[in-house]
């Protein structure tokens, strides 16, 4: 899980700093809807990746081990 969960640290990270960006520059109320809409689908996107990452680890290790 290592690697997978600084990658997905990151990927937040970078999200979140992109979206903190859009807010700041926003100079509309809709332009400030469009910027936390689209930074909600990322992290969305992100989080279920990530989760997919961990299922298959976690696969990998029950298929290693024995029935008891």
């Amino acid at each position: 899980m290592g690697s997978s969960a600084g990658s997905y640290a990151r990927g937040v990270a970078a999200i979140h700093k992109k979206y903190q960006s859009a807010i700041k520059h926003a100079k509309t109320r809709q332009a400030v809807l469009n910027a936390y809409w689209k930074h909600k689908k990322e992290s969305e996107n992100l989080l279920a990746k990530h989760l997919r990452e961990e299922m298959g680890e976690v696969k990998r290790i029950k298929a290693k081990m024995e029935y008891r």
